[in-house]
């Protein structure tokens, strides 16, 4: 026996000598930080974190930051933002009373009032004591139109797998014996008061390589999971199969969305018994329905029936014309140079298009006239990000927020009878902006595009290059970077007189679809490239220099931030990598990973991991080179992204002999926390690195005497 084992470990030693000849590429030795429990791997957490807080909570300022900080996000002058239900407001509060928070709802006329009267439909931190499970509530679907059932999906520290169970929001009860589902990525919806359009997982097989749903099935109440009939069945290869119901006043669409990657896809409608596929290019974007108008967002031009739609624009044609053949679109958003659709949403009257010019939101409602689209510009604040905060498809009203970098944030009520909008509610201002401002640069690109940044910064602050400057970026998924009132970074940066720099770079949304698919796979170069020029912009305006200047980013923003530093390490002396990709050859086998090949490429493809091997963060950390002190942070319930990205690239740092800081919360899903005291005691410790990093130290002192001057 002993003969044996040993002749099998030579074996496999010779066979993982093989493929990593095969691959060129060393075997990783941090590969068993990928075991997400084992208790080795946590063992190597838990002192990491460890090292992390001594150091980091030794700085003077960390308790009352940490405490700034968590009297921010505990704050009850919070914005409650609404969710329509009939006639009543749902939302969902977390402060120090309620950590896990509470799920809670007032009539939509009290809601107006400064003070409403919140009735606690389901409180979390009771359900998390009852079942000894560390709950996340994460949403609710009701049913339509009596509103009297509802499903709500609950997630364990904060993960995107969710448990769904049927609830009764008028008793406030789970449903003994009702619609229940394990937990899985995938999600319900209500087609009647007896069944459900599910898409989970259904066991062996029947989940995607990114570890989402394949299958979509009817579930009929009384009868076991098991026996749902199947609707639609993808490939194994897809990123997905969901399935969704979307009431409108005219009818209801039981919808089945098949995505083969993130950016292309099938949109599938229930006809009787028959699933009809709408016939748009598998890169457009079904945008749901108006008024019988089906909407379609085009990523690339369209030629149909003799006419060219260009890509980037929102087109409409009525569906029963489209069953019947016709494809004669009606426009109802044309791009221009700089501007892009940034979102739609419907009301019972009017279909609410939000434009981006240049960065800057402009709403619009738009109203089917004969036939004919017309649009009316909202009454809303200029020069700012406006979002749709929530809408109502059976009523003509719905709610927007408006935010600048310096002004708080609002949320408007727009009654949708041509009265202007009303301001409801306000942040109050968490942070003095007094002797602050916001500037827009451009910076030529490596190639020469034009990249936008905005800096917000104090007015007195000298252009000396000691600015302590943090630079964000994302570049990613074509999602735009935006002006945003954030009470902790004024808090615990901008008062204290560090310049905060947001970049516009390619791979966002801030230009449409163009500007995210020139930064795409074997392009993924010119993303980095317009981030390192703000930053060498930034140095040569001196505003800061490479000993003041510190980068974030999360997620894609980590693989950016994670990129950066080791392509320019000369350029910063912060890094802030949260919850990042970091090894770009095995992305794709860690959770959801597979479904963003889209965005970077296969790396299992030897031409594809050829450019993708290039930029590698963990693949292009190198020995002999000096790193800015990094500081990773990640948390263990992450299944959207690896916490192992995080934990092997410090590992590595740690083998190399580079210093570096390391903090993994147990909790929060892809994010900093489930709690507001797990939330607050990240962004401490991150802050201070920073603060202590880039000589921020004292800043705020002499920011107060110059604004009493």
């Amino acid at each position: 026996m002993k003969i044996f084992i040993v002749f099998a470990m030579v074996g496999l030693f010779v066979l993982v000598s093989a493929i990593s000849a095969l691959s060129k590429e060393p075997i990783d030795p941090f590969l068993w930080l990928e075991n997400i429990d084992d208790p080795k791997a946590l063992e190597w957490v838990e002192a990491q974190n460890a090292m992390t807080v001594a150091e980091l909570q030794k700085h003077p300022d960390y308790s009352s930051l940490n405490q700034k900080i968590l009297k921010v996000l505990n704050s009850r002058e919070r914005i409650a933002y609404p969710t329509l239900v009939g006639d009543t407001v749902y939302n969902f509060w977390q402060d120090a009373d309620h950590p896990r928070g509470i799920w809670r709802r007032t009539p939509l006329a009290d809601y107006f009032n400064p003070n409403p009267k919140w009735e606690t439909v389901l409180d979390i931190d009771q359900l998390s004591r009852q079942e000894e499970e560390n709950w996340a509530f994460k949403g609710a679907v009701f049913l339509w139109p009596s509103y009297d059932l509802c499903l709500v999906n609950l997630s364990r520290g904060g993960s995107d797998a969710v448990e769904i169970r049927e609830f009764d929001p008028v008793k406030k009860a789970f449903i003994e014996q009702g619609f229940f589902v394990p937990q899985a990525k995938g999600g319900a919806a209500w087609i009647d008061r007896n069944t459900l359009l599910i898409s989970t997982d259904f066991g062996p097989g029947t989940t995607t390589a990114s570890g989402y749903p394949r299958i979509a099935k009817i579930w009929q109440r009384g009868t076991p999971l098991s026996e749902a009939r199947t609707l639609y069945e993808g490939q194994e290869s897809d990123m997905g199969v969901w399935g969704s119901v979307l009431d409108t006043p005219e009818r209801s669409y039981v919808l089945v969305t098949r995505m083969m990657t993130f950016y292309t896809g099938q949109s599938f409608v229930l006809e009787g018994d028959e699933l009809i596929e709408l016939d748009i290019p598998d890169d457009a974007r079904f945008s749901g329905f108006f008024k019988n108008q089906m909407l379609v967002e085009l990523k690339s031009d369209w030629i149909v029936g003799g006419t060219t739609y260009e890509q980037g624009a929102l087109i409409s044609i009525d569906y029963d014309r489209f069953r019947m053949g016709e494809r004669d679109f009606s426009v109802v958003f044309a791009p221009a140079e700089r501007s892009t659709l940034d979102g739609t949403a419907v009301t019972r009257d009017a279909l609410l298009v939000l434009k981006l010019t240049r960065v800057v939101n402009e709403l619009f409602r738009c109203t089917l006239q004969d036939g004919r689209w017309v649009e009316e510009k909202v009454d809303a604040p200029d020069l700012c990000t406006i979002g749709l905060a929530e809408t109502d498809p059976f009523a003509d009203h719905y709610f927007f927020s408006s935010t600048t970098f310096l002004c708080p944030t609002s949320l408007y009520y727009a009654a949708g009878d041509g009265t202007a909008p009303k301001k409801t509610k306000s942040l109050p201002p968490f942070f003095d902006a007094e002797g602050l401002m916001v500037e827009q640069f451009e910076v030529a690109s490596t190639d020469g595009v034009s990249i936008p940044y905005f800096v917000v910064r104090s007015q007195y602050a000298e252009m000396n290059g000691a600015n302590p400057t943090l630079l964000y970026g994302y570049g990613g998924f074509e999602i735009p970077m935006q002006p945003v009132y954030s009470p902790v970074t004024g808090t615990a940066w901008l008062e204290r007189g560090g310049v905060y720099v947001v970049a516009n770079i390619r791979g966002g949304g801030e230009f449409g679809p163009r500007w995210h698919q020139s930064a795409l796979k074997e392009n993924r170069q010119r993303a980095f490239d317009d981030f390192l020029a703000v930053a060498e912009d930034l140095i040569r305006r001196q505003i800061t220099s490479p000993r003041h200047l510190g980068i974030k980013g999360g997620s894609n923003g980590g693989l950016l931030v994670g990129v950066a530093f080791t392509q320019r390490p000369d350029l910063f002396n912060a890094v802030l990598c949260s919850v990042p990709l970091l090894d770009m050859q095995r992305y794709n086998k860690l959770l959801a990973g597979a479904s963003w090949m889209g965005e970077y490429g296969d790396p299992d493809v030897p031409e594809e991991w050829a450019f993708i091997r290039k930029y590698s963060p963990y693949h292009n950390l190198v020995a002999d080179t000096r790193y800015p002190r990094v500081f990773f942070t990640t948390t263990t319930r992450d299944d959207r992204v690896h916490p192992g990205h995080a934990r092997k690239m410090a590992a590595k740092m740690e083998a190399q002999g580079h210093p570096f800081f390391y903090f993994e919360n147990t909790e929060g899903g892809h994010g900093s926390g489930v709690t507001n005291e797990q939330r607050a005691q990240m962004l401490a410790l991150e802050y201070i690195y920073l603060i202590q990093t880039l000589g921020a130290d004292g800043l705020k002192k002499e920011r107060e005497s110059r604004t009493d001057k």
